[in-house]
Parts: C-alpha cells; sequence; structure tokens
C-alpha cells in the first residue's frame, strides 16, 4: 500500500499546472478544506503539481493578533475552531485551546520544512501527521517532544519515506530554517494573510489566487480558468477506493469523496 501512495502523488506532481499552497498546521481552515484539497488531488491526479509554503501564521501569543476574528490570546482561538468544526464536519479538538494550547506555530512550521529536505513526499505525510496531531488529538505541536513524536511515527509506519535521525538533525539545524524563512518572504511578497491559499499557474500565465475556506466548485472553477483543458481523469468507485489512495481519511474526507464522485462517470474509449 504504501508504494501505491508514493507512486500516485510522485505521477502528481508531473502535472502541467502548479499550485502553491499557503498553510500552516495550527490553521484549522486549511484541515476543514482538507476534503476539497484531497479530492482535488484524486480527481486529476497526474495533471496538476503542488508544494506548501508554511505561512507562520502565529509567532508567538505576544505578537499575534487577528483582528477579523478578535483573537488575541489562546482562549480566543476556541471559538474559532468550534465554527470551523461545524461548518466543514471536520473532526476539530477545539477544547486544545482551553486544555494545551501551543505557544506557536513556528516549530511545527520548521518541522514540515524539516521533513521536506528529504522529499516533497515526506513533506506531506509529515504535515499531515502533524495536523492530525492537533486537530484530532489535542497535541501541542509547539513542543520539540511532540514534533519528533510524530516524525517517530510516521518513520515507523513509512521507513522508505522519513528517517527519523535525519528528520531530528534537520529540526536543530539551519536548512530547514531558512527553507521556512522563503516561505514567509513568499507569504509577505504575496500579501497573504488568510489560509488556505492557494496559487494556481501555468507556465506564462499569470495565473490566480483563492483565499480561505471554500467548496469544491470555487476550487475547480478557479482551476478551469486557468487551465480550461483539464478533464477529470480518475473516477471513484468506491470508499475502499479511496480509503486505499488516502490512507487515515476521516469520514468527512470520504463523504465529499463520495458526494462529489457520485456525478461523474468516466467516458467510455472509443
Amino acid at each position: 500500500m504504501l508504494e501505491d501512495k508514493v507512486d500516485h502523488r510522485i505521477q502528481e506532481q508531473e502535472g502541467s499546472v502548479e499550485i502553491q499552497v499557503y498553510t500552516d498546521p495550527l490553521c484549522c481552515w486549511s484541515w476543514a478544506f482538507e476534503p476539497q484539497w484531497r479530492w482535488l488531488r484524486f480527481e486529476y491526479s497526474g495533471k496538476i503539481k503542488w508544494r506548501y509554503r508554511m505561512a507562520g501564521m502565529v509567532p508567538n501569543w505576544n505578537s499575534f493578533s487577528d483582528p477579523v476574528n478578535h483573537v488575541t490570546k489562546p482562549l480566543q482561538m476556541g471559538p474559532v475552531w468550534l465554527e470551523a468544526k461545524h461548518l466543514s464536519g471536520q473532526p476539530i479538538e477545539d477544547k486544545v485551546w482551553y486544555n494545551n494550547p501551543p505557544s506557536s506555530s513556528y516549530p511545527a512550521c520548521i518541522a514540515v520544512k524539516s521533513a521536506g529536505l528529504q522529499s516533497s513526499e515526506a513533506a506531506e505525510m509529515y504535515l499531515r501527521r502533524v495536523r492530525e496531531a492537533i486537530m484530532l488529538h489535542g497535541k501541542d505541536i509547539s513542543s520539540t517532544a511532540v514534533l519528533l513524536e510524530v516524525a517517530k511515527g510516521l518513520s515507523q509506519e513509512s521507513a522508505g519515506v522519513l528517517d527519523f535521525d535525519v528528520f531530528e538533525q534537520a529540526l536543530h539545524g539551519e536548512a530547514a530554517r531558512k527553507a521556512f524563512e522563503e516561505d514567509l518572504r513568499q507569504v509577505r511578497y504575496r500579501r497573504i494573510t488568510r489560509y488556505p491559499a492557494l496559487t494556481i499557474t501555468k507556465p506564462g500565465q499569470a495565473g490566480l489566487l483563492i483565499v480561505g475556506y471554500r467548496p469544491y466548485e470555487a476550487l475547480v472553477s478557479t482551476l478551469k480558468k486557468v487551465a480550461p483543458e483539464l478533464e477529470p481523469v480518475r473516477y471513484l468507485k468506491d470508499a475502499e477506493e479511496y480509503n486505499k489512495f488516502w490512507s487515515g481519511a476521516t469520514d468527512r474526507e470520504v463523504d465529499e469523496a463520495l458526494s462529489k464522485g457520485s456525478q461523474v462517470r468516466p467516458v467510455p474509449a472509443t
């Protein structure tokens, strides 16, 4: 199963449309957007490639301020997560902001870049696992011990994807920090302040930006404006197939796939 997962993601990275995803492990709306984002990559497998930019959403609580949601301290983040949970249907442990609030999102961002020094596959899988650690299990992902625990689990599950010793060394090194600083420069350059934010481009074109938690139709509409020739290449047979493609999918992610997959059928070959 692991080989299948690695193969389909490598294939997806060969597409002509590039999507840069500006996100943060602490962003509840990015987690809420996973059902749409995962279905897009399933449906357009081999037609798109992507890379993640870590946004550094919460440097620390002395400097963080979200005037839109009136958040300046950890306790005020709980209601925002509760809203994301109810609106999206994704499971979210909103009580983490009362019981075990992270002090910053920077450590987790750097950890994702540390995994990315091994491969884009490692970065993707680590980002998913570190999100699950806080969104599903309420763990403090500003803690080095938790970040290493996530890496250890992933290395045992997918030894060919992430080497734990290499990850641990990178976590305390300069290369990952510099990669994160480059992401922060890109965030500032594009003046992105809400997440997730996706830039969708093709070579030689200006591209488009889609910002915030959006329905799948809005995501596809933006993609089609950039590449109107794109058509879905993969069609869903059942939930089992989707769970094999995305190991560990939430019920909400499977529901998104089943609801969208039932609307399309492959065109018979002529």
